[in-house]
């Protein structure tokens, strides 16, 4: 019978060791630390990290303002303990890790959905190296114990080119990247094409490459513009797609060098380490228009936001549109009555339920072609894309917005600003899921851990109905879907929505259809926190017996707690090193 790890200790130092009543609990540095002594202790069962919020979240991992806590060091131990007692609880972690891993992989058809965590968005710093680096490594080691199926990390347009262009540095994300992989952990690379900083979550900026600030300084029609000639410099207009105005080669075009240069970078890791490459399409990583920026107090939820159509380039497309449809005279501009960024549908003639111009032909004219055009760039960013990373192993997706304010109004006018010509007699996502099956790319979908009656009903939200809308538009256009969590939560309720929605279990037609992958916002000081974590990993392994599992909850709850017991000086030590 094999010794209880007490027991092993105590016999490699020669050392009867009594453990105390309620067991033996053992704090070990990492692999790496400097830290040369261990001491054995009762547990405290009311082990908690203080974590101080300046803010309603902590999106970013950053200081806390309050003394982090430190593992208690003693002296009565000899010191070749710590290192056995660090290489045994590795040992013991990895073995469990390793046969689920085994068991998992067994079967030909997996069934369950994988979890993916999501890393901070500074994790590469701007000097191009990782941040945090002994707080990433413990984070990365405790999330692959509790299950995790990997990471997803941004890889910024604006690190990476910033200097000049066609001059890329991978300093920081190579070192991620073997981080990764050194922990077992899979990656899903985002091609972050946009700006840090002005949208939900954002906590730390990092603009566009220095050369294309430039540019659109130049030519300011470059930035997408609202109909008061308001610039917004997220993102480059789609207006100008296939136009060489980045210094001689198109946007498009940039996006295209910039990932063929990520997979010659990388190419030893596509496909093992590497298993998926989001390519960002707009704001905040996702295929829409910047219609809702909250950036100095632009917008705020629950506003229907604002076209974004008004720079040169898209005017002249929609001239040009016009002219094609025969009437001229449409041409010139966009709606001048769809009201302001914080209006509400009634407060507006183009949405208003009654007459509202959305739903005359001038509306349908004009919608069509706002959301076609957004879809069009979708089209060619996604050819480029396939073409590059064909034969190498990795999935495709493209992350869409959850736009479920005033979802319940006829007009729908929140995702109508944005791109998606979703209303009460129109379904605005079957040509999306369409586009993304034509190039065998995941349709990525956010706000899965919402409920409808959680948000304000008198801005008629239902995230819910939204979800389900989403998954039967992509089951019909037979496309994988993705799931991610919108906001930050950490509670039991959000997590059996989220295990709910990612069933999948809208219709008689569904099957044993699951969400291909779901990825969780954010890692970052709270989620190790001791009873978020516990709740984290039973969500995690909840997730990877998917909705047909033998098990009953009971069974995987108490497993649950099993790896949290094992896990928890690693998770202690990464979350007391995040906080540093």
């Amino acid at each position: 019978m094999a010794m209880s790890l007490p027991h092993q200790i105590g016999a490699l130092s020669g050392t009867s060791l009594t453990a105390e009543t309620g067991g033996v609990s053992c704090e070990v540095p990492a692999k790496g630390s400097s830290a040369t002594s261990a001491m054995w202790r009762t547990p405290m069962t009311n082990l908690k990290v203080s974590v101080q919020k300046t803010g309603t979240e902590i999106d970013r991992v950053s200081p806390s303002p309050s003394p982090p806590m430190s593992p208690m060091m003693g002296g009565g131990m000899r010191p070749d303990l710590s290192v056995a007692c660090q290489a045994l609880m590795e040992a013991q972690v990895d073995e469990v890790v390793e046969r689920e891993y085994k068991v998992r992989n067994s079967s030909a058809k997996e069934k369950g959905v994988p979890v993916f965590v999501m890393m901070p968005l500074d994790s590469v710093k701007m000097d191009h190296t990782v941040n945090r680096k002994k707080a990433m490594n413990a984070s990365l080691q405790a999330l692959k114990s509790a299950g995790v199926e990997g990471i997803m990390m941004d890889v910024w347009w604006g690190l990476v080119e910033r200097d000049a262009p066609g001059e890329y540095n991978w300093g920081g994300y190579a070192e991620l990247m073997e981080m990764a992989k050194k922990h077992g952990l899979k990656v899903q690379a985002v091609m972050s094409f946009h700006q840090c900083g002005g949208n939900v979550g954002d906590s730390c900026t990092i603009p566009l490459p220095r050369w294309v600030v430039e540019e659109m300084e130049k030519d300011p029609d470059l930035a997408y513009t609202d109909q008061w000639g308001r610039r917004n410099f997220e993102y480059v207009s789609l207006g100008c797609d296939t136009l060489p105005v980045l210094k001689g080669r198109t946007p498009v075009q940039c996006y295209s060098d910039f990932m063929r240069g990520f997979r010659d970078r990388f190419e030893n890791l596509l496909g093992d380490t590497i298993v998926e490459i989001q390519v960002g399409m707009g704001p905040a990583g996702e295929l829409r228009y910047p219609s809702y920026p909250e950036k100095d107090g632009i917008w705020k939820f629950p506003g229907i936001g604002a076209f974004q159509c008004y720079d040169k380039y898209m005017i002249s497309s929609l001239q040009g549109a016009a002219e094609a449809f025969g009437k001229p005279e449409w041409g010139h501009t966009g709606p001048t009555d769809a009201g302001q960024y914080n209006n509400w549908p009634e407060d507006t003639n183009f949405f208003k339920k009654e007459g509202g111009g959305w739903n005359s032909q001038y509306g349908e004219f004009f919608l069509t072609w706002y959301s076609e055009m957004l879809l069009n760039h979708g089209e060619r960013i996604l050819q480029s894309a396939k073409a590059i990373f064909e034969d190498k192993g990795v999935k495709i997706s493209v992350k869409i917005a959850g736009i479920h304010w005033h979802y319940g109004t006829r007009s729908h006018a929140p995702e109508l600003t944005a791109g998606y010509y979703n209303t009460r007699n129109r379904d605005g996502y079957l040509p999306i899921a369409q586009m993304l099956a034509r190039h065998g790319a995941v349709f990525n979908f956010t706000c899965v851990e919402m409920r409808d009656h959680e948000q304000p009903q008198d801005a008629l939200c239902a995230p819910e109905k939204l979800v389900r809308q989403v998954a039967l538009a992509t089951q019909e256009a037979q496309v994988p879907l993705a799931g991610e969590n919108a906001l930050p939560r950490y509670d039991d309720y959000a997590h059996e929505q989220i295990l709910q929605a990612s069933s999948l279990n809208i219709n008689d037609q569904s099957g044993d259809r699951e969400m291909c992958a779901f990825t969780y916002l954010r890692m970052n000081p709270d989620l190790f926190h001791p009873d978020n974590w516990r709740r984290f990993v039973a969500f995690v392994k909840k997730m990877k017996e998917g909705k047909d599992a033998n098990k009953c909850r009971e069974q995987v709850e108490r497993e649950a707690e099993h790896f949290v017991h094992i896990t928890q000086p690693l998770v202690q030590e990464a979350a007391v090193a995040l906080m540093h």
